[in-house]
């Protein structure tokens, strides 16, 4: 189907920039961008198949949330008075909490659980403009559990009109069962669970967790040669509570992003750079743990570091059901502008998921996911703390139901 779209202001991000076209017109043909320009341009002869006048709006690209552990069992909502009580997140997680709670949720909940749970959440983002999403695993931190972890994360993209991405993050904390024994969690993370699920085509790329109380840059590495001799793209929570060297990790080996980098320095910044490591920022979990180290914003400026923003909803550290919000957070504490924050939902993050070439922009060639937005400017959408502002949603061309 030829559609025609007009009457508009677009805000495309082509060529990763950001850039308005005003009384915008845009012909779409069989869910892709044909043509974007200025309505003067358009030929008035040419026939279409449907005709959308978007009232004066805006558009922008449909958002896109690069980081997120939607499936999960139970909730660690005690935790989180804990926090408020001074408790913190390592002490948290030393005397059981933590990641490992939600490991023992998950494992006892089944498929039609996690899925049922899972779909709760990802509605909501979806009414808020997201239309590519990516999910991780690392809640099982078993072959079985992390398999069940990304077949729901898979279920969610055939029942939903989002684009999901699926993440095995078994490296991600040390299970019960191997205490005081990570190297042999690690061997079991590279010779069965991670050959084994890829095998199984449930694996877009792997994630690891490089921090002190997770797994050293050592272990990580291991992880990270033997994704690469399965030729899944990489991904690296890095720097988040102390600087280990996972940004200098990740950009050895060229991952896609760096994700929470609040310890990251000027050398990792000029480090990523040089590999197109993308830094995803998670302010988040940054607000929720009450952090005080910002990341290195201003270096990953003065670098040209392609800096993402995503949600990183999780059970412990980051509910959080607006990507959004996150723009807002963006502004009002990493101090990014408004412009950054809607790079950093869009194209950025495209590029953080390695999609930028058919996803994160309007322009030729690209997937026709967009979000009308009724709205004065595109600085709303970061101005705002929370409410619903898109009018209509768009998926490779379709509407999507409200």
């Amino acid at each position: 189907m030829k559609q025609l779209w007009h009457h508009c202001h677009a805000v495309t991000l082509a060529g990763g920039r950001y850039g308005i076209v005003r009384d915008a017109a845009l012909i779409i043909d069989a869910g892709r961008i044909a043509w974007i320009g200025t309505e003067a341009q358009l030929d008035r002869d040419a026939d279409f198949d449907e005709v959308r006048d978007l009232g004066g709006r805006w558009l922008t690209p449909g958002l896109i949330d690069c980081h997120t552990h939607l499936v999960f069992g139970g909730d660690r909502s005690n935790e989180f008075e804990q926090r408020l009580e001074g408790v913190s997140y390592s002490e948290i997680a030393k005397q059981g909490g933590g990641i490992v709670s939600s490991v023992r949720a998950t494992r006892e909940a089944s498929f039609d659980e996690l899925l049922a749970s899972a779909e709760k959440r990802a509605k909501v983002l979806l009414r808020e403009g997201v239309t590519t999403l990516e999910v991780k695993s690392g809640y099982g931190l078993d072959l079985e559990s992390e398999r069940k972890m990304l077949q729901v994360a898979r279920a969610l993209g055939e029942r939903l009109p989002v684009e999901v991405l699926t993440t095995c993050l078994a490296a991600h904390a040390l299970p019960p069962e191997y205490r005081e024994r990570s190297d042999e969690y690690i061997d079991l993370v590279c010779e069965e669970i991670l050959p084994k699920l890829a095998k199984e085509g449930l694996v877009d790329a792997v994630d690891g967790f490089c921090e002190g109380i997770a797994f050293s840059v050592e272990q990580m590495r291991r992880v990270f040669e033997t994704a690469k001799q399965l030729g899944l793209p990489l991904k690296l929570h890095a720097e988040q509570l102390s600087h280990l060297g996972g940004c200098q990790l990740a950009a050895e080996f060229g991952a896609l992003s760096a994700d929470h980098v609040e310890y990251a320095d000027k050398t990792d910044a000029r480090a990523m750079a040089q590999s197109s490591t993308a830094a995803v920022l998670l302010p988040g979990a940054f607000l929720t743990l009450r952090e005080t180290q910002l990341p290195p914003i201003a270096a990953f400026r003065e670098q040209g570091v392609t800096m993402a923003l995503a949600s990183d909803l999780n059970p412990g550290t980051s509910p959080v059901l607006s990507l959004r919000l996150m723009m807002n957070l963006g502004c009002t504490l990493f101090r990014l502008t408004p412009e950054e924050t809607l790079a950093g939902v869009t194209i950025n993050a495209a590029k953080a998921l390695g999609i930028d070439a058919t996803h994160g922009s309007l322009e030729v060639g690209k997937w026709a996911d967009a979000v009308v937005w009724d709205i004065t400017g595109p600085a709303e959408l970061s101005y705002w703390l929370g409410g619903q502002l898109p009018v209509k949603v768009f998926k490779a061309g379709k509407e999507l139901e409200a």
